[in-house]
């Protein structure tokens, strides 16, 4: 695997080739990739995966018009032959008036932002094997777990390089570390599974393997003779583990695209109160160790921590520069690529903010309700904000999570719903997307 200056070498110079040829704009991004997974099943070895590859993309602009290409072989030939190609392309491409690459004086110009994403190790696969058999043996000691379904361990690291005709130059390095387990609890029609899992930059801050197998059982074995309950309106109680889908819903509606193409619920949002007052939802490109932490975009621009939601009301849209134009707004250093195609928009580590009670008192004057732990499916309108999704978890009777429900509907509007939410004060960052526990009272909830 090339280091970070190497790639950044590799992406100026597919630049330099391009400029020299004609093009009047170009960026390449490059992207190396690294990653060793392990699976064990019923205590045995069952796959042992190791990839290696490396790509890079290079768009091209004449004019107005522009055209991306892409290629795995790193031949000099085969890179000369991709940059003729390219401007061939973007010859006969239509014409975009809000396609270009970010503006000038946006650009990243200082050192990045340190953030800490790779730790340099790579581990041996037997110590991945260990790692997913130990966790496997800690779900499967769990009383009521009678099959698996198995153990994994991963670890990889991964290059980025990034320059652009006028003016960016930048490369960065992270490792990743995974860990799960799932299993399955009871016997013939009557058996449930789930499953526990801990993704982290450093190997150092991963879970221990005992602590998300017993995760993984006991959550199988909780679900166990789901019971029936009545159907209707009733408060909707979301684990973290699920609620923060909501904000993926929330991000893909104030994503520039679905603003510009006036396709998203939020259109008419910006300024407004779209959450409770006591809100507030925020990005953080340069937490250490972070899953997604970043120094710069996919159009070399800096990140910056970014609070979408700032006291229940949404504070900006999320533009990458083609958007940007298009809205006649400034791009908001998020955009994301991959080496095929234009850039479009990401969030880095997003999270929702404490509220202010604990989840035992956020349910304890619930006389009648659900607390989701899975949900299933995608019915989700994201023009009009109608949500209807499968879903599994328990019963909230008279303040106390009960019996386990499953196969039962959740259906609402993500207006009413983000309006109505009260977050708990739980939050913990284990995911790229982060919430605490969540509480909406606008929902209907129907089957068990």
């Amino acid at each position: 695997m090339l280091k970070p200056s190497a790639a950044q070498d590799r992406a100026d110079a597919l630049i330099s080739q391009a400029k020299k040829a004609g093009a009047d704009a170009a960026d390449a991004i490059y992207v190396c990739d690294a990653s060793t997974q392990v699976q064990m099943r019923l205590g045995n070895l069952e796959d042992v995966e190791r990839s290696e590859g490396e790509e890079i993309g290079l768009r091209v602009f004449v004019g107005n018009r522009s055209a991306t290409v892409s290629s795995s072989d790193m031949d000099p030939q085969i890179l000369s032959a991709l940059v003729g190609r390219a401007l061939d392309m973007a010859k006969e491409a239509p014409e975009d008036q809000y396609a270009g690459l970010a503006p000038e004086e946006l650009l990243l110009k200082t050192e990045p932002a340190g953030i800490e994403g790779d730790d340099g190790q790579d581990p041996d696969p037997e110590l991945l094997r260990e790692l997913a058999l130990r966790a496997e043996d800690a779900a499967r000691a769990v009383d009521g777990v009678t099959n698996s379904e198995g153990g994994g361990a991963s670890a990889g690291r991964s290059i980025v390089a990034l320059a652009t005709s006028h003016g960016f130059s930048g490369a960065y390095s992270t490792s990743g570390y995974s860990l799960s387990a799932s299993v399955v609890a009871g016997e013939g029609d009557g058996m449930e599974r789930d499953y526990a899992y801990h993704s982290v930059r450093f190997l150092e801050d991963l879970q221990s393997p005992e602590k998300i197998g017993s995760e993984a059982g006991e959550r199988a074995v909780s679900r166990l003779n789901p019971v029936s309950f009545q159907s209707g309106a009733m408060p909707v109680v979301f684990d973290p583990r699920v609620g923060n889908s909501l904000l993926g819903h929330f991000i893909g509606a104030i994503s520039g695209s679905a603003i510009a193409r006036k396709t998203s619920f939020l259109l008419d949002a910006l300024d407004s109160e779209v959450f409770d007052s006591a809100i507030t939802i925020i990005d953080c490109p340069h937490r250490k160790r972070g899953l997604r932490s970043k120094a710069f975009d996919g159009e070399g621009l800096p990140t910056a921590k970014t609070k979408f939601v700032d006291n229940g009301r949404l504070t900006q849209w999320m533009l990458e520069s083609a958007a940007a134009r298009q809205l006649g707004l400034q791009p908001t250093g998020h955009a994301s690529r991959g080496v095929g195609g234009a850039p479009g928009v990401s969030v880095t580590n997003l999270h929702m903010g404490n509220g202010t009670v604990s989840k035992a008192d956020l349910i304890k004057d619930i006389k009648h309700g659900v607390y989701i732990t899975e949900l299933i499916g995608m019915g989700v309108n994201p023009v009009t904000g109608d949500y209807s999704r499968g879903a599994g978890g328990f019963l909230i009777s008279n303040g106390e999570i009960g019996a386990p429900v499953s196969e039962i509907t959740i259906a609402g509007n993500l207006k009413d719903m983000f309006k109505s939410l009260v977050a708990a004060d739980d939050l913990e960052y284990h995911y790229s997307i982060n919430v605490p526990t969540l509480r909406t009272d606008s929902m209907t909830v129907a089957g068990g």
